[in-house]
């Protein structure tokens, strides 16, 4: 079976325009030994424009951002352990715009890193399924993706993306789930428990190739070709500690997506002049299939159970594994007095009928999330969600063969308040909690049904 991986992209980092501190452009003042107060005071980065390195950068259409998040979480009750930890992940994006560096429309390159630091919660105190926190995984420091894009046509309906990328940054993406801590609003439970290696999400990435079309102003398609597995071999144990510098660039088989995007409002919507301004919305339905092969839950290649004294121990394989998904972001409210105060909704399914070769066969994610909850406090954000992941009946049956407790499923709840300090600060207040930690059993706990867990921290992600 595939080693228990499941991590999801960590909190989006803001690569500023390669104009935005060009000569003669507000951010690019302030270049001096203290130039990076003008950045605490204006900018939206702690050291404004990194005493003129930006603007010098800007000058071959480069763009580089630096963001460090931290957080301090603990579990309460229940779990393994009560306690806490601290954990942290700095990132580093640089972009290139081809355009202003060498006038060639429409190109990309961009290439970025991550520094891992800290202890993880999930690991060392809860034993869930569902990890608490989006930035878990082991210390390293590491390539994460490197890629290059290419636009055509001056209306940008057709891009193509080749190299090293981390698919949980386009595909599957809910908008409103950004916005939470828990693992599984970013790349979702049913890949990370599934997926070989977890599949190309952070803190890992594969190479391949991403084609997005765009029919009309309404429909988005993005579509892609990538390594089967993040890995470069099949080999059982800790994925990232067998690729540790992210620069193996594995060729292991094929995993083929595809997801169809649909927005409303779009670009040329036509709102007659006595109604009132639809509420956005974007659905998404996709598709993924891996040709990797797959070891059963329960057989052995003998067709004995694998908890069997007699058997083999070596797994049935299965060609191939398929899922399919959807995804819901939709405004429900609009305040009329300030646009910026909106109460949106999300939703994202996402199922497989092979239980034989999955531990995971569906997942879901929901919840609500309200911007400019207080007046004056426009870019502040309180929300709302929840998980859930399932067990499937091969894996429990596996189980039950071993004399273990039936998994059956896991569910937590999340509530987060992301405060808006300054335009580079955040400070976000969390708590979680997990019904079911391990689906009703945790391996490690001695063959216990663990409490229910209740996690409590907070999170601050600065931009430099």
């Amino acid at each position: 079976m595939w080693a228990d991986r499941a991590c999801a992209a960590p909190p989006p980092v803001s690569v500023p325009s390669s104009q935005e501190f060009a000569p003669g452009q507000p951010g690019a003042a302030a270049s001096g030994p203290l130039g990076f107060l003008t950045g605490i005071r204006h900018s939206g980065f702690l050291f404004g424009n990194l005493w003129g390195l930006r603007t010098w950068l800007s000058q071959y259409g480069i763009s580089l951002a630096i963001q460090e998040t931290s957080e301090e979480l603990g579990n309460l009750t229940g779990g393994v352990k009560q306690g806490f930890e601290y954990d942290g992940l700095t990132q580093m994006v640089l972009q290139m715009d081809t355009q202003r560096a060498f006038g060639w429309y429409g190109g990309t390159f961009n290439v970025s890193a991550l520094q891992v630091h800290g202890n993880s919660l999930s690991a060392d105190h809860l034993g869930t399924l569902q990890t608490a926190s989006g930035i878990e995984a082991d210390r390293a420091t590491r390539l994460w993706e490197l890629w290059y894009q290419q636009k055509f046509g001056r209306s940008d309906r057709f891009s193509i993306r080749l190299g090293q990328q981390s698919l949980d940054q386009e595909f599957m993406v809910s908008q409103n789930a950004s916005y939470f801590v828990n693992t599984m609003f970013g790349w979702p439970m049913l890949p990370s428990a599934d997926l070989p290696g977890g599949g190309p999400a952070y803190p890992l990435s594969a190479p391949g190739v991403r084609l997005q079309m765009r029919p009309t102003s309404a429909l988005n398609v993005l579509t892609g070709v990538f390594s089967g597995s993040p890995l470069g071999t099949d080999a059982l144990g800790d994925p990232q500690q067998q690729n540790p510098s992210g620069t193996t660039f594995p060729l292991n088989g094929t995993l083929a997506l595809v997801e169809f995007q649909y927005s409303y409002p779009s670009l040329g919507t036509v709102i007659s002049a006595n109604e009132a301004p639809p509420l956005g919305r974007t659905y998404k339905l996709g598709f993924w299939y891996d040709t990797k092969g797959f070891p059963d839950q329960e057989f052995d290649d003998t067709g004995l159970s694998l908890a069997s004294p007699a058997s083999s121990g070596t797994p049935r394989l299965h060609r191939g594994d398929w899922a399919v998904y959807g995804v819901v972001d939709q405004i429900l409210w609009e305040s009329a007095e300030d646009p910026d105060r909106t109460l949106s909704f999300f939703l994202r399914p996402m199922g497989t009928p092979l239980s034989d070769r999955n531990l995971i066969d569906f997942s879901l994610n929901a919840g609500i999330t309200l911007h400019d909850p207080f007046e004056y406090r426009d870019e502040d954000i309180f929300a709302l969600g929840m998980g859930y992941a399932h067990v499937s009946g091969r894996a429990a049956d596996f189980d039950r063969d071993a004399g273990y407790p039936e998994r059956g499923g896991e569910t937590y709840l999340e509530v987060t308040y992301q405060y808006q300090v300054t335009p580079w600060w955040v400070l976000q207040p969390d708590f979680q909690y997990v019904f079911d930690p391990g689906a009703g059993y945790v391996a490690g706990s001695n063959g216990t049904h663990v409490g229910n867990e209740a996690v409590l921290g907070v999170r601050t992600n600065i931009i430099f």
